[in-house]
Parts: C-alpha cells; sequence; structure tokens
C-alpha cells in the first residue's frame, strides 16, 4: 500500500498543515510499517507525480482555502485517486459558515444568530449605516470572522460599535466575506466523528479554556497556552446532547469518514453549532487526536481503517 499525505499549501494555514501531516504520516508508518508512506506539498509538480506513479490513497490534510473547499478533491476524483474525507461539494458547504449554519439550523441544531456581509456591502450602502443596523439587529458582543477559513484567523470579539471597523478589516484580511455572529458565553467545545462500520461516531468532547479567553491562532498552536479537559466538565445530558449535534451535523453536510464540529455550550445547556472542519488539525495541540486518545483509539490505527475504507470504495 502507498499512501500520500497531502499537507502544505499556500494558505494561510500552510504550517499547520505540515505539522498536521507530519504527524499522521508519522502515525501510519508506525502502525503499518509495511506501507510506503509519503508526504508531499502541493505544487505545481504534484499532478505529474500522481500520474506518474499514483498513490493507493491519498489523505488530504490541506487546511484553509484549496484545501477545505474541494477544490484539490475535485482534481483527485478526475484522476480517479481515492482519498479519505468528504466529496468536494460536500466540503463546500461545510468550507463557508454561512451555508452551514444556514443547513445545520434548518436540521434542528441551534447555531448563534448572524449575518454575513461581502466587503462590498460597506462601501455601498455606507459604513455608518450598516454598522447601526448591525447594533439593532444582532447587538454586541459579536464574534466577527472570515465566512471562508480556519485556525481561527481573522477572528474577534467586538463589544462595541466603535470596536467593528477593526474587527471587520481583520476579517476582511483573510477574505471578501465576513460574518458576523451573535457572541454567546459559555463553554467551548469540539466534538470529532469517526465513521465506523455501523456509520458516524461521536468521539468524546474536548473542552477549551484558552488563558487569555479567546482561541486564536496562537492559543490553538503554542504548547502552554490553553488548558484542554477530555472528556469535557458536561452534564451527561449536555454531553449526550453535544455527540448528537456533531453526528447530525455531519449527516446533514453530507461530509464523510472524518469531521470536527466546534461547538459552544451556553449557560442554559444549550449545544450551539460554531463551524465544521473536513480537515481537522493533528498537530500536536489539536483536538482530534486528544479525542481518540481519550477513547482508547490508536490514531495510527485509525486512520490506517480510513486509508482501507477509502481504497474499498473504488
Amino acid at each position: 500500500m502507498q499512501v500520500m499525505v497531502l499537507a502544505g499549501g499556500l494558505s494561510a494555514e500552510r504550517d499547520v498543515s505540515l505539522r498536521s501531516g507530519r504527524r499522521v504520516a508519522e502515525a501510519l508508518r508506525t502502525a503499518r510499517p509495511d506501507w510506503e508512506v509519503v508526504e508531499r506539498d502541493v505544487d505545481a509538480g504534484l499532478l505529474t507525480a500522481l500520474a506518474d506513479d499514483p498513490p493507493d490513497c491519498v489523505i488530504p490534510l490541506l487546511h484553509g482555502a484549496a484545501g477545505e473547499d474541494g477544490a484539490v478533491r475535485d482534481v483527485m476524483d478526475c484522476l480517479g485517486l481515492p482519498y479519505v474525507g468528504t466529496r468536494p461539494n460536500a466540503c463546500r458547504l461545510a468550507f463557508d459558515k454561512a451555508v452551514a449554519k444556514t443547513l445545520v439550523r434548518r436540521a434542528g441544531v441551534a447555531t448563534p444568530d448572524w449575518v454575513a456581509l461581502p466587503h462590498a456591502t460597506f462601501r455601498e450602502l455606507g459604513a455608518p449605516g450598516v454598522m447601526a443596523a448591525l447594533d439593532r439587529g444582532l447587538g454586541f458582543p459579536l464574534v466577527v470572522k472570515p465566512t471562508r477559513g480556519g485556525s481561527a484567523l481573522g477572528v474577534s470579539v467586538v463589544h462595541s460599535r466603535e470596536e467593528l471597523p477593526s474587527g471587520m478589516v481583520g476579517a476582511f484580511a483573510y477574505g471578501d466575506v465576513a460574518m458576523l455572529e451573535r457572541f454567546v458565553t459559555g463553554t467551548e467545545i469540539a466534538v470529532g466523528v469517526i465513521e465506523m462500520a455501523d456509520g458516524p461516531v461521536a468521539l468524546p468532547a474536548v473542552e477549551i479554556v484558552p488563558d487569555g479567553g479567546l482561541y486564536d491562532y496562537a492559543a490553538r498552536y503554542t504548547a502552554g497556552t490553553t488548558q484542554f479537559y477530555v472528556p469535557a466538565r458536561l452534564d451527561a445530558a449536555v454531553a449526550q446532547a453535544a455527540a448528537e449535534a456533531a453526528v447530525t451535523v455531519h449527516q446533514v453536510l453530507g461530509l464523510r469518514d472524518w469531521s470536527r464540529s466546534d461547538l459552544i455550550v451556553a449557560d442554559d445547556g444549550t449545544v450551539n453549532f460554531l463551524e465544521v472542519n473536513v480537515a481537522p488539525g493533528m498537530t500536536e495541540t489539536s483536538l482530534v487526536p486528544q479525542e481518540l486518545a481519550a477513547s482508547g483509539i490508536d490514531m495510527g490505527e485509525q486512520m490506517a481503517v480510513l486509508v482501507e475504507r477509502a481504497t474499498a470504495r473504488v
């Protein structure tokens, strides 16, 4: 079996992707020493390499644009290459946070109110008027984030109308459309979903307590800046509701093999969906590896099972 782990790319999350790819490749080599596991970046030579020596399976661990938006997976489908993970069309639904929230809310999962505004809206309607409408419709505080992207890049919490312009600038630095979402106080958690033989199964929720209060890029990937509790310190009924929400998200969006939903449990116990990842981070500080470990599941073995399942689909 020859497995190619795709990592890197040119998105703002390149470094995280490389770390994820390296860790998964090492875990696979340990779990399946007879397999040939190669790590490959995305560049102009990739398609030639795939055509000249096609691997038995590809594991796309590209984060951000061109990694989670389905584009690279479209190309792999054209080449007839098996790969682990979600198909392109479902990737596009999940990658756009506003679209994902619309579909998830329609399925009955709670999610904070939001609006998605292109940069042009502020120019065409006038920034003061738009900000006044946001104040009236959503109120403050708000979470401002790019609609497409991950690793909390461009995300900020805005407490007043005066802070909104700087928050919008930060979000627009990573895309042309920003989402403004009503801020919910509570317990921030993430729930991974792995497809087993009898269907998708939620892993134990991990509770996230960043030292600075915001689970931003630095808090995600700098060791020691965030405390994690696995399983999360939740009432059993709330933990079950979180697991059910993550599985519902996985199914409603048509995801495949694995995913990770980011959720927040409000002070009244309501589980709120925030966003979902189709290529979860697998670094030393990432969440899914912690959930797998808490479940007693070896990461390399689980990835090998997903590889075997992907090759059997062809």
